[in-house]
């Protein structure tokens, strides 16, 4: 039975990285229904959104979305689709894996993380008060009531919240992935030390959960000194839990471990949906040159494969992805030892060459 999946090609160069995408999926044999949505600048410009209700509606009803990078102009007014489809969806766990593969430039082999970064809450929930408002001001009051301390009345405030409920998922999460995945591992960061209440609360509520995993072994570290452990040894890492700042700020130092967000896919799950999509931009002026990266994009479609159920064509689409990138002749110029080689194809090629590369596992 085809799988339904609501298809978004997104804007800029999200539409050659996600037809390249579409081809290598079903490649694999496995069946798709796709449920093709637009979303993007050409979108806000006909409806006042990048993000339509059409496209919520359709990832309600096939439950799984595959997403291609949208625009979002810096200082415009309107919200990132991401965190729309996030909130709307309920999607409370953000999975970025961080893989190497011989051929990719990187000062590191044999990496293999899995980032779990909580979605909902904490700094990026979006609760603040702007200098000069009554809001601010009543805020200002409050705390010098509450704790004795009086704020700059010139100050802007962001409310940093962490509750049990959201810690509790987050973390069940990442134990559950980790024992369905064959990891063996899982770290939650943190910055308890200092900000004693709110990461405080995410560590207990972390250290409360793992006892129901004895199979799985836990343990936590200090965000500062996970950065610099990432940095000087990174394989010894399985699975990281964090929060949402924390998680947004790793994942990207994960990925630059590899090879950069050109090679670093995405999902954003929840108990009912889950999205699947790459973390870079949408770079719109290479939009119709046939020249960006598709690996992320298609690393996403592998994850989606797996959240389907279908392992096998994921091992075998990941693997012949690797050989591509190992012999290193079709990929495009990001990919290359220089970025001028004449050598480098475009993102429809390197869906041809690993389309080819399947026909023979």
């Amino acid at each position: 039975m085809p799988h339904a999946v609501t298809l978004i090609p997104g804007d800029g160069t999200g539409p050659e990285i996600t037809e390249a995408t579409r081809r290598v999926l079903e490649a694999t044999g496995v069946e798709f229904e796709w449920d093709v949505q637009p979303a993007g600048l050409d979108v806000f410009e006909q409806k006042g959104t990048v993000l339509p209700d059409e496209v919520i509606e359709s990832i309600k009803r096939t439950r799984v979305g595959l997403k291609g990078p949208i625009t979002t102009p810096v200082g415009k007014g309107f919200r990132s689709a991401n965190v729309a489809l996030r909130k709307k969806l309920d999607l409370y766990a953000n999975l970025r894996p961080a893989k190497s593969y011989p051929g990719l430039r990187s000062r590191y082999e044999n990496i293999d993380l899995i980032i779990v970064r909580e979605n909902t809450e904490d700094l990026y929930a979006g609760v603040e008060f702007q200098r000069g408002t009554p809001a601010q001001e009543e805020i200002i009051e409050t705390i010098a009531r509450t704790t004795g301390t009086r704020l700059d009345s010139d100050s802007s405030i962001s409310i940093k919240f962490i509750s049990v409920a959201a810690s509790r998922r987050i973390v069940k999460f990442a134990f559950d992935y980790a024992r369905a995945n064959g990891r063996h591992k899982v770290t939650a960061v943190h910055k308890a030390n200092i900000m004693k209440f709110s990461d405080g609360l995410f560590l207990a509520t972390a250290q409360d959960v793992a006892k129901e995993y004895p199979d799985i072994q836990f343990e936590d570290r200090i965000v500062d000194n996970m950065c610099m452990q990432l940095v000087q040894k990174p394989e010894i890492y399985d699975v990281l839990v964090l929060p949402n700042l924390y998680g947004d700020i790793i994942s990207d130092l994960s990925a630059g471990l590899i090879g950069g967000l050109g090679v670093a896919p995405g999902a954003n799950i929840g108990s009912q949906y889950a999205v699947f999509e790459p973390v870079h931009g949408s770079a719109p002026k290479y939009a119709g040159q046939n020249k960006v990266n598709p690996m992320a994009m298609m690393f996403s479609g592998v994850l989606m494969l797996r959240h389907l159920g279908e392992r096998a064509a994921a091992d075998r689409l990941e693997k012949a992805m690797a050989q591509v990138i190992a012999e290193g002749k079709s990929v495009t110029y990001d990919l290359k030892p220089r970025p001028d080689d004449p050598t480098a194809v475009g993102t429809s090629q390197v869906a041809d060459a690993i389309i080819e590369k399947m026909q023979k596992l």
